[in-house]
């Protein structure tokens, strides 16, 4: 199947999520040399855009995305990976997943999570961007 990396600029979107809950975990992003790697290793690796590379999930915390699924939307042009997360979280803020806040009606924003770990014990600072 060919996917559409032109669309968006050689970086298609990510979505994860976790296979046995089916709650969305985090958005990262792939492009053609990070989907040939996830897909060779089993591993979700994505490229990092702040820091212009690839970067392995879990390569400093250990807190890696074993994918046991990858599905392509009707466009070719952003993938979905069902994973099974290895670790107490997947946020580099210390949450289970990245989308731990709740957007109110009033603007206001609240948690609907706890932290699942220490991130200043797993991150050093400048993996915490």
């Amino acid at each position: 199947m060919e996917l559409d990396f032109e669309n968006s600029g050689g970086l298609l979107p990510a979505i994860v999520q976790d296979a046995r809950t089916g709650n969305v975990l985090m958005l990262g992003f792939l492009n053609e040399e990070a989907l040939a790697e996830t897909r060779r290793s089993g591993a979700a690796v994505f490229y990092s855009r702040s820091r212009k590379r690839l970067w392995r999930k879990g390569e400093q915390s250990g807190h890696v995305l074993r994918v046991l699924e990858l599905r392509v939307d009707c466009d070719a042009d952003a993938v979905l990976l069902r994973v099974e997360p290895l670790g107490p979280g997947v946020c580099h803020e210390g949450y289970r997943s990245c989308f731990f806040r709740r957007w109110e009606g009033d603007g206001n924003v609240s948690l609907v999570e706890v932290r699942a770990f220490d991130p200043a014990q797993v991150y050093s600072q400048e993996e915490q961007r």
